[in-house]
């Protein structure tokens, strides 16, 4: 199902029994070795779409909401991170007034966790 749906993001853990619920009370449900692998398996193809999803998204303009100043400023001084249509972290040096705001950002790079990007002036978006 994962290959055919294809995933630009997911969240993705192993199964534990939650007191009170159906589930929990099932008696044939895997072993914790079996649960690892599948997770392993999962994780490693999404991914691998995560991956190529973002890679798709380089030259393009989204918007972008505009959240929170960067993780390390020392470093990245004026680096705002927000999130695109599809909740991809976008990191873009822009003022920070700019913080709650959306705007156009033309895709610059990527990695598998997220995107980076400048500001576009142009009027025309891409589609996705």
């Amino acid at each position: 199902l994962v290959r055919k749906v294809t995933f630009a993001f997911a969240y993705s853990f192993k199964y534990s029994p939650r007191p009170g619920t159906p589930a929990a009370l099932l008696e044939d449900a895997v072993g914790p070795d079996v649960a690892s692998a599948r997770l392993t398996e999962l994780q490693a193809l999404v991914h691998e779409q995560q991956t190529a999803f973002n890679q798709a998204t380089v030259g393009q303009i989204l918007p972008v909401l505009f959240e929170r100043p960067g993780r390390d400023p020392a470093r990245h001084p004026g680096q705002l991170v927000g999130r695109s249509p599809y909740l991809q972290a976008v990191h873009v040096e822009a003022p920070e007034a700019t913080l709650g705001d959306i705007h156009d950002v033309r895709i610059t790079g990527c990695t598998t966790n997220g995107l980076t990007g400048k500001i576009d002036a142009a009027p025309e978006r891409l589609s996705a």
